[in-house]
């Protein structure tokens, strides 16, 4: 992995909310970004690839079953996170976004992207509630940074951001219905990023 320059070695924290700032998309959807909120962050993707206890899944598709191209690992409500200032950060995400989401954040899920071939698919986080109601979901990323687009549902032209050593990537209102996501593959020379998703209960 090639460590951020602008990180600060050895203390792992987070800044202030205030400076994220909103991309208005389509039908009520609408992003929010913030480079390095989490400072520390090469630290932290150090201790998460080492410590989380990572599983590979399979997944039927169409006739055959296919391995699911990154490693993963989901907290529910009442786990431990693997570290504190996962905590810390879900804590603040719920105070900075209630007045919006009327609800705490409450699981974890990290996905781990060991290089340029793991990737996910277009998609959208509707198993749940997210199927019906606007929700958000937080996005944290450590590691080296990868693509993570956006494009209204059924296709169109993507909106591109590039996340990791520490950025934070949150999708609300409609965007879960009415947009998906991807993280694609490339064929550039890029390190693993981890990626930690917040989400309410009853989102996946």
């Amino acid at each position: 992995m090639q460590g951020s320059l602008f990180d600060t070695a050895g203390t792992i924290g987070l800044s202030p909310l205030d400076a994220v700032r909103r991309t208005t998309l389509t039908d009520g959807a609408w992003v929010d970004l913030l480079p390095a909120w989490l400072t520390g962050a090469d630290d932290l993707f150090n201790l998460l690839a080492a410590d989380v206890p990572w599983y590979a899944e399979s997944r039927q598709m169409y006739d055959r079953v296919v391995a699911v191209p990154r490693l993963l690992c989901f907290y529910a409500e009442r786990d431990a996170l693997p570290h504190p200032v996962l905590a810390e950060a879900r804590a603040a995400l719920t105070s900075y976004y209630m007045p919006e989401l009327r609800e705490p954040f409450r699981t974890a899920g990290l996905c781990y992207y060991r290089d340029g071939r793991d990737s996910v698919a277009w998609h959208g986080d509707r198993i749940g509630r997210g199927a019906t109601e606007d929700t958000m979901v937080a996005i944290l990323s450590v590691g080296d940074a990868r693509g993570l687009w956006l494009r209204p549902r059924g296709g169109g032209e993507a909106v591109k951001f590039s996340v990791g050593h520490g950025d934070l990537l949150v999708m609300g209102g409609s965007c879960q219905r009415t947009w998906e996501h991807a993280v694609p593959k490339t064929n550039r020379a890029v390190g693993p990023r981890i990626s930690i998703q917040f989400r309410p209960a009853g989102v996946r």
